[in-house]
């Protein structure tokens, strides 16, 4: 998991993919964070990319580095409902309590992929599988 966790650091925004019906929807992110062994992200309980996940929890994170290797993470989005999660995100990013607070009404929910697989790709050549 750091493997994963460290190519996202690096590469700083990644893309989430996800169904909204029958059409895909591809949306840049970057909160991600390692805990208690999993790689873990955030989204607004609001936000159309949530409501996408728990309707069709298959989805897919892409991100490339600036020397070309690029990462593809595939599994199943599994919402962990521990509240120290989002805590510990919003503690990462203090800039999002603006928007996920009491005041608002907005929540930071947390998930990681199961089932996952990750792959790291060179510009040429084999992937490495890396899960």
């Amino acid at each position: 998991m750091s493997k994963l966790n460290d190519f996202l650091t690096e590469a700083g925004v990644f893309f989430l993919a996800t169904k909204d019906g029958d059409q895909p929807k591809l949306r840049p992110l970057g909160l991600h964070m390692e805990m208690d062994g999993k790689v873990l992200f955030g989204v607004g309980d609001f936000k159309d990319v949530y409501k996408q996940l728990v309707a069709s929890p298959l989805c897919e994170i892409a991100a490339c580095k600036p020397d070309g290797k690029w990462l593809r993470y595939t599994g199943k989005a599994v919402f962990e409902t521990d509240p120290k999660y989002a805590e510990a995100a919003l503690d990462g990013a203090p800039h999002l309590r603006d928007i996920y607070n009491d005041k608002t009404g907005n929540k930071m929910m947390i998930f990681r992929l199961e089932d996952a697989k990750a792959v790291i790709i060179p510009v040429m050549g084999e992937g490495e599988s890396i899960l």
